[in-house]
């Protein structure tokens, strides 16, 4: 009698729980059921992400009944799907809230949500920091939120007291326009953004120290690190925080100072002084 085939071994980049079915409707598994290239990558760097903000969510969860979990810039709602079927799921308590200014991936997701049975994943449409949420937030992620839809992201976190923020910035334009901007900078300090290939490398730099900055004078504890190797994604670095009620001391004076010789006011500064949280103060 002739044996069966044996079964094909389960890829290691497809997180054990996960729905292969939803994964294909995702589009991050082709229709018999492998990775390409690209979802390879993408689907790599969300669950590294997933298991870098578990440690921080199960935190969450002994302290919180019933867990509010916003995600910000939520596109497709990769990260959403995942951390619903990987963490509130199995815990059967808790609710992630996606946000998306798209409608028609707002629409998508939610009859997919619906459709698989993700019934702690709710989906809300429009601006971030407009969006119709729970007052009290425990944990906000952003993966990949453009320019200063991160910065917006951030402000909500910080202004709703959520216990763990965790943001994989995108492209940052704002604050290489105001480096350009005519100044008169330090002769050093102007030859590090002379060419515009450097001062967008610096203006991304120098936006990812002030959100650290204006995170701590808020009283978090942030770390920064790679999500996956830079062979798999250019967008690579996660800014984690976590509330630890306490400003890092003098944190204030050492970001006004840096604001002031660099002559930038990002969004997240801008956002949190009109909200009565000046960072700087």
């Amino acid at each position: 009698m002739r044996r069966p085939p044996p079964a094909p071994l389960a890829d290691p980049d497809v997180p054990a729980g996960m729905s292969l079915e939803l994964l294909q409707d995702l589009h991050l598994l082709t229709r018999d059921g492998h990775l390409n290239a690209d979802a390879r990558r993408k689907l790599k760097q969300i669950r590294h992400l997933v298991g870098l903000l578990r440690p921080a969510l199960d935190d969450v969860y002994r302290q919180a009944e019933d867990p509010v979990i916003v995600d910000c810039g939520a596109g497709k709602s990769y990260l959403g799907f995942l951390l619903s079927a990987l963490v509130v799921g199995p815990a059967g308590r808790g609710t992630i809230h996606a946000v998306e200014s798209r409608a028609e991936l707002v629409s998508a997701a939610a009859a997919r949500a619906k459709r698989f049975g993700h019934d702690r994943l709710r989906f809300i449409g429009g601006a971030i920091l407009g969006a119709e949420l729970p007052e009290r937030i425990h944990a906000l992620s952003a993966l990949h939120a453009c320019d200063t839809a991160t910065d917006d992201a951030l402000a909500l976190g910080i202004a709703r007291g959520a216990e763990v923020i965790a943001v994989v910035p995108c492209c940052q334009a704002e604050v290489a326009r105001q480096l350009a901007r005519p100044s008169d900078r330090d002769h050093a300090d102007q030859a590090l953004i002379q060419q515009p290939l450097h001062r967008r490398e610096m203006g991304s730099h120098l936006t990812n120290v002030v959100r650290g900055l204006c995170l701590e004078a808020c009283g978090y504890k942030v770390t920064v690190t790679e999500v996956v190797g830079w062979e798999h994604a250019l967008k690579n670095e996660l800014l984690m925080a976590r509330r630890a009620f306490r400003p890092e001391r003098r944190i204030n004076e050492t970001l006004a100072s840096l604001l002031a010789r660099w002559r930038i006011e990002p969004t997240l500064v801008r956002s949190l002084r009109a909200a009565g949280l000046d960072p700087c103060a």
